[in-house]
């Protein structure tokens, strides 16, 4: 499983001395569990260079993984306890044809002034949960989106706003709006990510924005952060921990 991991985390073919190195072993023990992995198919030798990658009895692995993997499920897994580590209510949304949906909800230690339907479809700009998305999807997917929302009555955005949107979130890696959708409430959120060619799920604290001063913001932002990439990990995607940043003013609505 060492070497294996080491394959993983080269991102592409490797040399015996490379993958020997970072399995912090000698070349010729890990000549031997490499004869033994290409044996079984998990490892592949090139002909050519002699270079080490996966092989294909690994690759029909991970499909079969990724064919059984409820990615819902498997996300709304950590939603108790980071309801439970932060004593305020979360969701997560996934993209549907008409933008962001909630498909659960925990509630909190704290009383709002809210009750959100699972199936509900959350606004683009006035949502914590549609700013992310409007981060991390293309423009080809949000734009319409956001154009039918503008034309039922939602807030329309201003020239430039939704690149700073884009570029602020991607920074910090979530975004946080206080009464775009509900007065006194504030909302933080960030992605978690997938793998291959699946939308990304966004999972979101809300709480009174009485409650939500810089300090508390910023703590719950990490919590936030360390929460949705354990959950990204679960679900096989590669993810550098973002580092939240003070962007309290950027983040929210005027």
């Amino acid at each position: 499983m060492t070497v294996l991991e080491a394959l993983e985390e080269g991102l592409g073919p490797m040399s015996l001395t490379s993958i020997a190195v970072a399995c912090g072993m000698q070349p010729s023990k890990t000549h031997r569990y490499l004869v033994s992995l290409v044996r079984a198919g998990m490892v592949a030798q090139s002909p050519d260079s002699g270079l080490y990658d996966m092989g294909p009895a690994l690759r029909r692995l991970g499909a079969e993984a990724l064919r059984r993997m409820d990615e819902v499920g498997l996300v709304s897994q950590h939603l108790p306890g980071l309801r439970d580590r932060s004593g305020h209510a979360v969701n997560l949304a996934v993209w549907g044809d008409h933008g962001p949906v909630v498909v659960r909800w925990d509630y909190g230690s704290y009383a709002l002034p809210i009750t959100v339907r699972v199936g509900a479809t959350m606004p683009l700009l006035a949502s914590s949960i549609g700013r992310v998305y409007l981060a991390y999807l293309p423009a080809t997917l949000t734009e319409p989106v956001l154009r039918a929302q503008s034309q039922d009555g939602g807030v329309k955005s201003r020239p430039g706003e939704i690149e700073s949107i884009r570029t602020a979130t991607r920074r910090t890696g979530w975004a946080l709006t206080s009464g775009g959708v509900v007065p006194g409430v504030s909302s933080l959120a960030a992605p978690v990510f997938t793998t291959g060619d699946s939308l990304p799920l966004v999972v979101a604290i809300v709480l009174p924005a009485r409650h939500a001063t810089d300090e508390l913001v910023e703590t719950l932002a990490a919590e936030l952060l360390a929460a949705t990439s354990a959950m990204s990990a679960e679900l096989g995607h590669a993810q550098q921990a973002a580092k939240p940043g003070r962007r309290r003013k950027a983040a929210r609505e005027p």
